[in-house]
């Protein structure tokens, strides 16, 4: 891939996203589909009620028309790519139902959580099986471990993709932080451009850092638009995809640090209340404590995109000096 094709690649998504998303807020707006926010969260929240959700939608269909007409014109059109098609679309549309589902019946709850996680896990082991098939099978960076490693991708996949999710709790916070990993794997995957896949996984960062960089000045706060779960579970499984096809599964362990600890900081907080009563943090996912320490939505945001790009630059490093 060179260099006219990656820059027309970030401005093609980017301008698709940034240009139509006016368009559909004010599509949204009139329909008054907007956000329900859940009553567990921040008093201070309820003032975001009503603003409308499902973002993801516009910088989902930018991204996935980019990778297309860029990979026909470039001949990219390969397995690897329609495997992170699949990915980013059908966890897109998984959210897309969750979303609607809140929003048709003026809720906050959307699938049950069941519902959802089955939903993941079946896309994630269509994925897995298609993984294998094309010989994308090297587990865990090195060894081939079997089946163990097909599981190993299941929750890889489904794990991430519920991190992102549980990030996405303040304006802008994951869109800045998605910036961030996916422009570390692009990275990444230019260091060994020359191995299978890596262009095509290259053409699909590059086109989520355009779609996202047009979504953010939307998105951060006061946000006029919310990406929803449909951009956030897309998210997550993408980055994770992306892990699994370059073959630097840890990577994503420190270049989504936060996605990490937010996820953390819930295990934690469920686990403390349920065996001693009491709580560790005064409210998870961990940016909700921030909130109630008295950070300003704007201050964590900051803080964390810091933290994600502190682990981005040290996971990235760490690949060029073993490489």
């Amino acid at each position: 891939m060179n260099l006219l094709t990656a820059i027309l690649t970030v401005i093609s998504a980017f301008a698709i996203t940034f240009f139509l998303m006016p368009s559909l807020i004010r599509y949204f707006r009139a329909k008054k589909e907007g956000q329900q926010i859940r009553k567990e969260g921040p008093t201070w929240h309820a003032k975001k009620a009503g603003t409308p959700t499902m973002g993801g939608l516009l910088f989902i269909i930018s991204a996935v028309i980019t990778i297309l007409w860029v990979a026909v014109w470039q001949g990219m059109v390969t397995n690897t790519l329609w495997a992170l098609l699949f990915i980013l679309v059908v966890y897109g549309l998984i959210g897309m139902w969750d979303d609607s589902i809140k929003i048709f019946h003026h809720q906050n709850e959307g699938f049950k959580a069941w519902q959802k996680a089955l939903c993941q896990v079946i896309t994630a082991m269509i994925f897995t099986v298609i993984y294998q098939h094309e010989g994308f099978w090297m587990g865990l960076g090195t060894s081939q471990i079997g089946w163990w490693f097909g599981l190993f991708i299941i929750f890889w996949i489904v794990g991430f993709s519920n991190a992102v999710n549980l990030t996405d709790g303040l304006d802008g916070l994951v869109s800045g932080l998605s910036i961030i990993s996916f422009a570390a794997y692009l990275i990444i995957a230019l260091i060994d451009i020359n191995q299978p896949g890596y262009p095509e996984v290259a053409l699909f960062c590059l086109s989520m850092i355009g779609t996202l960089v047009g979504f953010f000045p939307y998105n951060h706060k006061p946000a006029k638009i919310f990406m929803g779960d449909m951009g956030s579970l897309a998210i997550g499984a993408s980055l994770a995809a992306v892990s699994l096809l370059l073959h630097h599964e840890w990577s994503l362990l420190v270049i989504g640090i936060v996605y990490v600890c937010e996820t953390a900081s819930v295990m934690l907080q469920v686990a403390s209340f349920k065996l001693t009563g009491k709580r560790i943090f005064k409210m998870s996912p961990i940016h909700h404590h921030f909130e109630l320490c008295g950070w300003s939505e704007w201050k964590i945001d900051i803080v964390f995109w810091i933290v994600g790009l502190i682990g981005a630059i040290v996971a990235v490093s760490w690949i060029l000096i073993a490489g």
